[in-house]
């Protein structure tokens, strides 16, 4: 099996180990940044293409500035997103609330930054408009439903939680018009981590047969379209990266078709991609505490599933080195595990890997999304810090590890004492 890229060598973690135990997730900006600049290449034949990064993905400022400073905005899906993006410098349409069951703080702040308000349910038009006021630019989240499969990490799009109807949808517009809205966005997201180029092709090919249909029935004409996240990455070794340059080419071929040959264009393309940005460029490095031989082998790291929550949630896959050991065979069988007080605490169960000792660094490779922002303190384990690996090769903290301090912050001790159970 092909080892994956690493961008650090062993010695050099060990000296970054005597400054910052493990575990941290350690980020790499000079793979990020090439990434970033080869997405926006990809859709460049698109005037006002952008990328809105789903921070949810990755909250933290230091990656969302270096983002920014690539021309991405933020894809927000709440109030503390939306003032992360605030204190980022980020205004206007940099950034898009893409939320739900979203209580009227979540507009109104949207609204005060200027925000482009992605709307998930046709009563939040009555709904935003009482408690907010309707802005002049307004998106609205499509589901459409059987006319599009979804994968098996979201399920059938007619079972989400997500998105108007096709019929809603179309008589939204209609409100909205009436309502005094001047410029419309669509945007729709049905897969996840989806590897399958053409998915994205045929997503772009519903979008834009609505975006007709909505011209033609409701006589509103659609400023941009968002086509949302759902691009995968290669967490096995042997998989394939999304083609974005042939995804594009196919997406530019319908819009010739279908917006600029029905009058519509210029239509802005808009995504929101998370993991594909960031995901392959973060690693959590971790240390192994203990070798355990019961019924199977069991390497015992100083990480949990607090850390790093897909494979215990998900039972998804992520690809494991153990450093100074990459050339050694795979011949040795175990169970990576975590100290929570859960079994499903697993890094990944029966996977060959080089004998492993206590002390041997690890890195869980594809952790740049999806990994510290799912953290949690459960069995009050604290949430690790976070590391950037700078392009000139220095490595810095961006954001500390969290102290049992902060774990008992928001508990009143001192009236403890007068509590009477």
């Amino acid at each position: 099996m092909a080892e994956k890229y690493i961008p650090f060598l062993k010695e050099e973690i060990e000296k970054v180990i005597e400054q910052y135990p493990t575990p941290f997730h350690l980020y790499d900006e000079k793979a990020i940044r090439e990434n970033a600049r080869r997405f926006k290449k990809a859709f460049g034949w698109n005037e006002g293409f952008k990328e809105y990064f789903a921070i949810k993905a990755t909250p933290n400022p230091y990656l969302m500035k270096i983002l920014k400073e690539e021309g991405f905005g933020v894809d927000c899906s709440s109030e503390v997103e939306l003032e992360l993006a605030r204190r980022v410098g980020m205004r206007g349409e940099e950034i898009m609330l893409t939320s739900n069951d979203t209580p009227a703080s979540e507009f109104h702040a949207a609204k005060q930054l200027g925000a482009i308000i992605n709307l998930d349910d046709i009563s939040h038009i009555d709904y935003l408009e009482k408690n907010a006021g309707l802005p002049e630019t307004i998106c609205m989240r499509y589901n459409p439903g059987d006319l599009k499969q979804g994968n098996l990490i979201i399920g059938h799009p007619e079972d989400s939680k997500y998105g108007f109807t096709h019929e809603q949808i179309i008589e939204g517009y209609r409100l909205l018009k009436n309502k005094g809205v001047k410029e419309f966005g669509v945007h729709t997201m049905v897969a996840s981590n989806e590897l399958d180029p053409d998915y994205f092709i045929e997503t772009a090919d519903v979008l834009f047969n609505l975006i007709v249909e909505v011209h033609q029935k409701a006589g509103v004409k659609i400023r941009f379209a968002n086509l949302g996240g759902g691009v995968g990455i290669p967490y096995k070794p042997g998989q394939k990266p999304v083609d974005l340059e042939y995804v594009s080419a196919g997406i530019r071929k319908l819009y010739e078709e279908k917006i600029f040959g029905n009058g519509l264009a210029p239509l802005k393309i808009f995504f929101e991609l998370g993991r594909a940005i960031t995901g392959p460029y973060g690693y959590l490095v971790a240390q192994v505490l203990h070798i355990k031989k019961t019924y199977k082998n069991f390497a015992g790291l100083d990480a949990s599933m607090a850390n790093l929550m897909r494979p215990g949630m998900y039972g998804a896959y992520h690809h494991i080195t153990v450093l100074g050991k990459e050339n050694e065979p795979r011949n040795r069988k175990y169970d990576v595990t975590g100290s929570l007080c859960e079994n499903n605490d697993k890094f990944a169960i029966d996977r060959m890997l080089p004998e492993i000792e206590p002390g041997d660094v690890v890195v869980i490779h594809d952790a740049g999304a999806h990994g510290h922002a799912m953290g949690f303190n459960y069995n009050g384990k604290l949430r690790s810090a976070e590391l950037l690996l700078r392009e000139n090769g220095e490595i810095v903290q961006i954001r500390r590890a969290e102290t049992a301090e902060d774990y008992f912050a928001t508990l009143d001790f001192k009236s403890l004492k007068d509590f009477k159970a």
